[in-house]
């Protein structure tokens, strides 16, 4: 069972999110013009600094600190969802399958 995420403010959490089955979902131009989309939408809904962003073929990674820390779990949740609903859409899929993600801090 895993332990228990305990959030505090003023901290930096190592975030990563993979794409299902290691497909390299963002070699695609769409994918990742898309997903930067979202990434300004979820800025303007939350307040949070990003100090380190990283985008690979297949997975992404950056450091996030959150004005509030128990809105770190919102946050995520809400970019995967959003982009992995609208870019499932766009190509013809369906459902929130895509994107998994993990929160270290």
């Amino acid at each position: 069972m895993r332990q228990k995420r305990i959030l505090a403010q003023g901290v930096w959490y190592e975030v990563w999110m993979a794409v299902n089955n290691r497909e390299p979902l963002f070699r695609l131009w769409r994918a990742k013009a898309l997903f930067f989309r979202v990434f300004l939408e979820v800025k303007g809904r939350f307040a949070f600094e990003i100090r380190w962003f990283r985008l690979e073929e297949a997975r992404l990674s950056f450091f996030i600190r959150p004005d509030d820390g128990f809105q770190l779990l919102r946050i995520i949740q809400w970019l995967k969802q959003t982009f992995a609903v609208r870019f499932n859409v766009r190509e013809g899929g369906l459902g929130t399958s895509g994107v998994i993600g993990s929160i270290h801090g």
